[in-house]
């Protein structure tokens, strides 16, 4: 092979990596075989530009390709890549580090196989889930969250604390004695109203969520979904939960895992960008809430947002 032509070979090879998305395809690629559209989902982008990268990486021969039924299953194999292209690929990703957009391409990557496994016997897409879909057509997409609701004691009295547009207390409401839904917002709490008319255990307050107008120890439990990130001082939310909670009472949080996206704060008043488990153990044991109880809620295939995570804790109860 000439100067000129090996010259040509290695701009080639330069060129096919000089597209941030295209990393980030090798980049999961190199650890699963995948289809078009199940790539799609895991980088977020839509199925006809993955399909254009990918066709760019297979001319260049970074891609091992085989057919499964209708679809084409891409793979980057290491082994299969000639010896300049391998040790270009190792220097570039190790140039890449592991940043906040690789570790949500794996979540959406650990939610895609999991699709995929659930069932064996229909083929779409590489993504099944045959009987997740006949069961939500015959009783609904919210049947199973319905069902284990009851669980929750019914005479508990629970604080839906920056309650938005009664989403969570609509689900809880059937369920328990009393849930007193509390927003900053009238707008929101208009909202709330009209969503659940028929709705005679549920109590609307307006208030600050780090002054909650509710008395010490009133109620068995205190939620908060995705409102922490809002709130100048969390610190002073946790605290107020723990203030009104009955003596081995719960809190529940649901909010973001910790992210680096700094476009939701001008996007959407976002105060913080997320937390960490760490961040969240050490709050909780600064308010007196004990036994800290953390979950990564699996990430669904097509959400576009951060990771999201659900904790729990517990006030202690009196000797």
């Amino acid at each position: 092979m000439s100067k000129s032509t090996r010259t040509a070979d290695l701009i080639e090879r330069l060129a096919a990596l000089g597209e941030p998305a295209r990393l980030r395809l090798l980049r999961v690629l190199e650890r699963e075989e995948l289809s078009v559209g199940e790539l799609a989902r895991v980088v977020q982008l839509p199925q006809s530009t993955v399909s254009r990268h990918l066709k760019v990486l297979c001319d260049g021969r970074w891609l091992s390709t085989r057919n499964e039924g209708t679809s084409s299953l891409h793979r980057l194999i290491q082994d299969d890549l000639d010896s300049p292209s391998r040790d270009l690929w190792l220097t570039v990703r190790d140039q890449l580090g592991h940043g906040h957009d690789y570790a949500e391409d794996l979540h959406r990557l650990t939610a895609v196989l999991a699709e995929r496994r659930t069932d064996t016997q229909s083929f779409f897409g590489r993504v099944a889930g045959q009987w997740d879909s006949v069961r939500d057509e015959l009783f609904g997409d919210r049947a199973t969250l319905q069902a284990l609701l009851p669980l929750i004691p019914h005479e508990w009295v629970v604080a839906d604390l920056g309650c938005g547009t009664g989403n969570a207390a609509e689900v809880l409401a059937p369920c328990v004695s009393r849930v007193i839904a509390i927003d900053q917002s009238e707008a929101m709490l208009a909202a709330a109203k009209k969503r659940m008319p028929g709705l005679k255990n549920v109590d609307f307050l307006r208030g600050d969520l780090e002054k909650i107008p509710l008395k010490d120890a009133s109620v068995d439990a205190a939620v908060c979904v995705l409102v922490l990130h809002h709130i100048e001082d969390p610190l002073s939310a946790m605290r107020e939960m723990a203030r009104i909670l009955k003596p081995g009472g719960v809190a529940l949080i649901v909010d973001m895992m910790e992210h680096d996206r700094q476009v939701y704060k001008q996007q959407m008043g976002h105060r913080w960008l997320g937390f960490g488990v760490p961040e969240l153990i050490r709050m909780f044991a600064e308010v007196g809430l004990q036994s800290p109880r953390i979950n990564v809620l699996p990430a669904h295939a097509g959400a576009k947002g951060p990771g999201l995570f659900a904790c729990t804790a517990r006030k202690p109860t009196r000797s």
